[in-house]
């Protein structure tokens, strides 16, 4: 008894005083082979204040405290392009681009009307032109995911020249830019543990902003595991991690200009036209919701 009257007076205390955040949140999650996030529309209206955008991800990707995602995905305007894509991990982090996020946020902005069959995203690894079509009710997407970037700076890395089959530790590591750092792993066998590889090389000092990791193995298709920075796990897919793969493999002679990228949640497909790097691939929209005013009042006076 006394535990329920000391629980009702907890309740009950100060909720006048609670600091409330925006009103009613909508949100879309959505999933590209498994890598899933949770969609917010600022198109109209930003639903997130700037200054709360990183923690309100930290909280709502906690898979057994929030929606649970691998990002929160911000839909919002852009000067400089038709959309544009902001993404916050679960660490805080704002990521520069992923490949599997913007297929998602591509098939809700397709599906809610802001774009055409054709268009392009502001990103803040740049603008990126996509494409995407439904074919027998799968949603279908192209992107066009720019010149993989070897040398340091760009990645970035220290020291010069490329990072071509470098020892680090007992792996032997490629790095490469797709958007965001990867470092690639050419393995024979994936059955291993991913954590126990990927860490030290994603905490690298080599990599002075970190590096995401992916193991692969290179057969007649590419099969890959991908421990992402920002999550600090492994994911289903990377889409970026896959063209990082594809890149990698393709300036060692392992493959030619198309591959098959089997990432554990699906397959990728990824090509080049000259330099320049292609993905396609799917998004799927799993359900639309509101976070609850129980849950809200819980996020704001947590922010």
């Amino acid at each position: 008894m006394v535990y329920k009257m000391e629980l009702a007076d907890i309740t009950e205390i100060g909720l006048d005083e609670v600091r409330f955040g925006p009103g009613t949140i909508s949100f879309d999650k959505l999933h590209g082979n498994g890598n899933d996030f949770m969609l917010i529309d600022e198109i109209r209206s930003e639903l997130v204040p700037e200054s709360m955008k990183a923690a309100f991800a930290v909280r709502c990707c906690r898979r057994n405290f929030g929606v649970g995602a691998d990002g929160v995905l911000f839909l919002v305007k852009s000067d400089r392009s038709d959309i544009g894509m902001r993404l916050f991990q679960p660490d805080g982090s704002e990521a520069e681009m992923c490949g599997n996020g913007i297929r998602c946020l591509a098939k809700y902005a397709w599906s809610a009307g802001y774009v055409g069959e054709s268009f392009s995203v502001e990103t803040l690894a740049g603008i990126i032109p996509v494409e995407v079509r439904e074919v027998d009710g799968t949603f279908w997407a192209r992107v066009e995911m720019g010149t993989p970037r070897f040398d340091r700076p760009s990645i970035p890395a220290l020291g010069e020249g490329e990072v071509v089959m470098e020892a680090i530790g007992d792996a032997v590591v490629s790095a490469v830019n797709t958007g965001v750092p990867h470092a690639v792993i050419i393995v024979d066998d994936l059955d291993v543990s991913l954590k126990e590889i990927a860490t030290p090389i994603r905490h690298c000092s080599l990599f002075p902003q970190g590096t995401n990791v992916n193991l692969v193995k290179v057969g007649s298709t590419l099969e890959i595991r991908t421990f992402e920075r920002g999550v600090e796990g492994e994911t289903f897919s990377c889409g970026t991690g896959a063209v990082a793969s594809a890149a990698v493999a393709r300036r060692l002679g392992l493959i030619g200009e198309e591959v098959l990228v089997e990432t554990r949640g699906g397959p990728l497909i990824i090509y080049f036209e000259g330099e320049e790097a292609f993905m396609e691939g799917p998004a799927v929209t799993v359900f639309s919701g509101e976070l609850s005013e129980e849950y809200q009042r819980s996020l704001w006076q947590e922010l």
